[in-house]
């Protein structure tokens, strides 16, 4: 029996060992990326890219994500590298969802490699420090301007692992051109003395603006403004002049399962045009800004210890210059803000910081506007921000689901993934650009981690500073005595119940203080969509699919509602109210 019990451990170890040979070691993978003085003749620091793709239904840099269907993707840090001179890939390079290229599972893959551009910012702050500038596309890595791919092709990976293989950056991504002025469409771009001061080079914010009927024709009018807060807009969106394209084929949206959601979308802006038009319609001045930064498509439009002065920048440089040049009423009470999911909070945090400037904010799906939820991660009193832990069992902690709470991804996913395509907070992603918002400036010039991006370790000297400049509900509740008066009627919220990323947690606990307000009462309005997924705006009547279209006109009649009640004694509130 024991020459048995013997003979079966020795075997046992044949196969272990026998299993761990057929696999290659971290000396073995060796996969070389260059590019030739053909494509360019300059070196360049960045971020290399290698992905795969266990399809081709696009290319692989357009496959990356941290959902059920992500593909897998690797990252290293590159610096001046050089035309025809390879940089290798190796075992040790972080990877997702797959850690290093030896756990790559068996099958055909279409590989591709991307290489993101950095440039070199000497900061007002002493820092110098090296981020990918926007190049017009609103900062995504796989279609920004300048950046360099390679072409896709078939690999297999076999039980014995990844073979050596190279790629050759063969492609870089062409300029974008600029959107053109029309009739009702305008578009703007000034360089922003402050902004350029921080970075130490120019730096620019934009706008496009849709005009008012009889904009021409009523040189006597000055008008509210509307500023539609949000992500990156490569134009005016949601503004059609024409019926939907009949050619068009109707496209599935997967997200809201309903077809034909493309000529939906198109037929939406067309009735907005429509209405625009009507006689009874307020004559309004709407604005959708252009502010990204070396960090995200946009600035989160607060003043920032990374990102500058961009708060500062957009309400007291481009919004005035705006107002100057489409003759808007240039006062705090013509001005509101709205926007959802970024442009919500963004809505809602701008009105905090510059009470005086705004005269009311809807704040739709806002990101965290406590960070007592900071989606589902309490920041002051959480140890750890991917793991719910007790004494005997921890629980990875979910980032993203749907209406019926299936969960597709999770924190800890969604930050490896951004630390595969930037260290230093420099993903271009979610989690990285709350933190080059947020936090203050680190001795290296990069924003201070919240947490160990690894590991998911919370720096709780981090957080408070977080507490103090930018959660937006313990800020309201610190300063009440000073902003009560100033923030009465302006605070709008709106969120569904089943957001997909947990915000209305978030938004309860600032229901909570919002109603227990007093000298004076807040006297606003928060909101929640039953079942409603992200993006909820506060309709009702309509499917979210619907709603989340109607940003431009659905907050109107509130806005007339706030001009009427609050408007000062002597304004014009007739110049604009045309027929």
């Amino acid at each position: 029996m024991k020459l048995l019990k013997l003979a079966s451990v020795l075997f046992s170890i044949f196969i272990l060992s026998c299993n761990s040979e057929s696999r290659k070691t971290e000396n073995d993978i060796a996969i070389k990326i260059f590019f030739s003085d053909s494509i360019s003749e300059q070196s360049f620091d960045g971020r290399l890219l290698l992905i795969f793709a266990d399809n081709d239904k696009s290319e692989p840099r357009f496959q990356v994500s941290e959902g059920l269907n992500a593909q897998p993707i690797f990252g290293i840090n590159v610096e001046d590298f050089k035309p025809n001179t390879a940089v290798t890939i190796t075992q040790d390079v972080f990877g997702f969802p797959y850690e290093n290229l030896s756990k790559l599972v068996p099958g055909e893959y279409f590989v591709q490699a991307v290489l993101h551009t950095y440039e070199t910012f000497n900061l007002s702050t002493g820092h110098t420090v090296k981020l990918p500038m926007d190049n017009g596309e609103g900062q995504h890595w796989n279609t920004s301007p300048g950046n360099l791919y390679s072409t896709p092709f078939k690999i297999t990976v076999t039980d014995s692992g990844v073979e050596n293989f190279e790629l050759v950056l063969d492609n870089i991504i062409p300029e974008i051109e600029p959107p053109v002025d029309t009739k009702w469409i305008k578009h703007i771009t000034m360089k922003s003395d402050l902004l350029s001061e921080f970075w130490g080079r120019d730096m620019y914010l934009g706008a496009h603006i849709l005009l008012p009927k009889g904009f021409d024709e009523h040189p006597e009018a000055k008008y509210p403004l509307m500023v539609f807060q949000g992500h990156f807009p490569s134009d005016f969106g949601g503004f059609r002049t024409t019926p939907p394209d009949t050619n068009m084929k109707p496209e599935y949206s997967d997200r809201f399962q309903v077809d034909g959601y493309n000529v939906m979308q198109q037929q939406e802006a067309y009735d907005f045009y429509k209405r625009w038009n009507e006689p009874d319609f307020p004559r309004f001045l709407i604005i959708e800004i252009q502010h990204p930064t070396p960090y995200y498509d946009d600035s989160y439009a607060v003043n920032s210890a990374s990102q500058g002065p961009y708060g500062d920048a957009l309400t007291y440089e481009l919004i005035p210059q705006i107002e100057k040049l489409f003759r808007g009423q240039g006062e705090g009470w013509s001005r509101f803000l709205y926007g959802g999911s970024t442009g919500g909070w963004e809505a809602l945090a701008v009105q905090v910081k510059y009470p005086d400037e705004y005269n009311g904010c809807f704040a739709a799906c806002p990101d965290p506007i406590d960070f007592r939820a900071y989606c589902l991660n309490n920041i002051y009193e959480d140890e750890n921000a991917y793991y719910a832990k007790s004494n005997h069992k921890e629980i990875e902690i979910p980032m993203h689901r749907d209406y019926l709470g299936n969960v597709s991804s999770t924190v800890k996913e969604a930050n490896h993934l951004e630390l595969v395509l930037g260290d230093k907070s420099r993903s271009g992603w979610q989690f990285d650009i709350w933190e080059a918002t947020y936090s203050p400036q680190g001795e290296d010039g990069y924003p201070k981690r919240l947490w160990d991006k690894r590991t998911g370790n919370i720096n709780h000297e981090v957080a408070e500073f977080w507490k103090e400049n930018y959660d937006l509900r313990y800020i309201m509740e610190r300063d009440w005595d000073k902003l009560g008066d100033k923030l009465k009627g302006k605070i709008h919220i709106y969120c569904g119940d089943m957001d997909n990323y947990y915000l209305n947690n978030a938004v309860y606990l600032m229901e909570d203080f919002l109603e227990s307000t007093t000298d004076p009462y807040y006297d606003g309005e928060v909101d929640y969509g039953d079942r409603a997924e992200h993006c909820w705006n506060g309709d009702q009547e309509n499917p979210n699919y619907i709603s989340r279209l109607r940003y431009n006109s659905m907050y109107v009649p509130k806005i007339m509602k706030r001009i009427a009640e609050s408007a000062p004694k002597g304004a014009d509130l007739t110049s604009w109210r045309y027929k």
